[in-house]
């Protein structure tokens, strides 16, 4: 097939790896060019943040310049240094944990949706590492004021249940320990375990000391992380070793996230929709987009530069997102136009994301004229009829993934229009650009 005969888009750069990748490059000694970053509100908040504690940066057309703390996060020594998080869930989960093993006094704080959503199981660890947390308002919730000398070592326990950036942002700043740290994770399930993975890559990339064992006949054994598909609370730990992170320059791969909306593009449209510079053998988790459209009835060919989705019919499906929550509101809209109900499972932790996603998603489908039906732990597409022909605002909660998933009702002939659609600056500020090639291509 000619490059005429199908619609051609870029994936952006990874948020998820762009975060981990300056993190880690605020953490080197010396300075640290990091290749295509994404230039998005979520990233400028972190290393806003980072350089509160001491890092510094230099922005340049497709590199970012990390230049690192010396001697750790610093926060203020009487009044708290103000790491300001606004909307960004990962920043404020991420870089929670790393003030925890900085020195000094810090206050972490968002917008009122931030300061609604839990932070008390990654607080607790803190404490057991002898930091001092005081909560604002609400206990368990920001904003926080954090008191530390850094972090002792030894065991911490974490539970996934919520997120696990608690544990990403854990083993990010372990390496600042006084000693080898082990933590293991407990609770009753761990969700989004391929953002672990991520995080794990960007370690051993900046050569730090690490490993990861798991439980077997009642003896730990040390196992190679890249194998570990499923975590199962109580038998798996990780071990970090005080070390330095250690990189000359780092280049972020595409993001599969921010890519789902035009892989789904394709199969719901009209015109086959290639998008570039998405790795198919990465560790992302939201490159299950592809095995869930396939598993709809998508036709979709990848090569090592891209992946190509084809208009194609579509029925229901029954799936556990509960490792690639991100895609749901993606897999939602596409699920409208199947022949045949989707469910969608094991997914309760998408209530405290930027807003309840599983409710919001389920409105803004029954909008568009399909139905949905929501539980505590899953939401299921039922298709219906869609209201071709109208024009419709659909709400965007102040939420990236709900303005971009929506946009893919205008796929279905609606005239499909975004409630906010600046909100998409937080992970892609080139968005609205960029799906107006899918719009022309598709005659809208």
């Amino acid at each position: 097939m000619t490059s005429d005969n199908f619609i051609k888009i870029k994936a952006p750069s990874s948020k998820s790896m762009s975060h981990r990748a300056l993190i880690a490059g605020a953490f080197s000694d010396g300075s640290t060019v990091v290749l295509d970053p994404l230039d998005s509100n979520d990233i400028n908040r972190t290393m806003d943040c980072l350089s509160t504690m001491g890092a510094e940066f230099s922005v340049e057309q497709n590199s970012t310049v990390a230049i690192g703390m010396q001697g750790g996060p610093r926060g203020g020594a009487k009044e708290p240094a103000v790491l300001e998080m606004r909307d960004s869930g990962t920043t404020c989960r991420l870089l929670t944990a790393i003030a925890g093993a900085g020195k000094g006094v810090f206050r972490v704080q968002g917008t009122p949706r931030m300061h609604d959503r839990p932070i008390g199981e990654l607080t607790n660890a803190l404490e057991s590492q002898g930091v001092k947390v005081t909560f604002a308002d609400k206990q368990g919730y920001p904003p926080v004021t954090l008191e530390s000398n850094g972090f002792i070592g030894g065991e911490i326990e974490i539970s996934l249940e919520e997120s696990s950036q608690y544990l990403s942002g854990l083993l990010l700043a372990a390496p600042y320990a006084h000693e080898t740290t082990v933590i293991k994770v407990v609770g009753k399930k761990a969700v989004s375990w391929p953002y672990v993975a991520l995080t794990l890559k960007v370690m051993e990339d900046f050569k730090i000391s690490f490993s990861v064992e798991k439980l077997k006949d009642g003896q730990w054994e040390k196992t190679d992380w890249r194998t570990v598909s499923k975590v199962v609370p109580g038998e798996i730990r990780f071990r970090v070793n005080p070390s330095d992170y250690q990189r000359d320059s780092y280049s972020v791969e595409g993001d599969w996230s921010n890519g789902s909306y035009f892989l789904a593009a394709g199969a719901v449209g009209t015109k086959p929709v290639r998008v570039e510079g998405l790795a198919i053998d990465s560790l992302q988790g939201d490159r299950a987009i592809v095995d869930i459209l396939k598993a709809m009835g998508a036709k979709i060919e990848s090569d090592s530069s891209g992946v190509t989705v084809y208009p194609s019919k579509l029925h229901g499906i029954e799936v556990d997102m509960g490792l690639c929550p991100d895609l749901v509101p993606t897999v939602a809209v596409a699920a409208a136009f199947a022949d045949s109900p989707t469910t969608i499972t094991n997914v309760a932790h998408l209530r405290i994301k930027e807003c309840d996603r599983l409710d919001a998603s389920a409105t803004e489908v029954m909008r568009a004229g399909g139905k949905a039906e929501v539980g505590d732990d899953f939401i299921k597409i039922i298709p219906a009829p869609l209201k071709k022909g109208e024009k419709i605002v659909f709400s965007t909660y102040d939420d990236h993934r709900l303005a971009m998933s929506t946009a893919i009702f205008s796929l279905a002939g609606i005239e499909a229009v975004a409630e906010e659609p600046q909100c998409v600056a937080k992970s892609f500020p080139d968005f609205w650009k960029e799906w107006d090639k899918i719009k022309k291509g598709n005659g809208c």
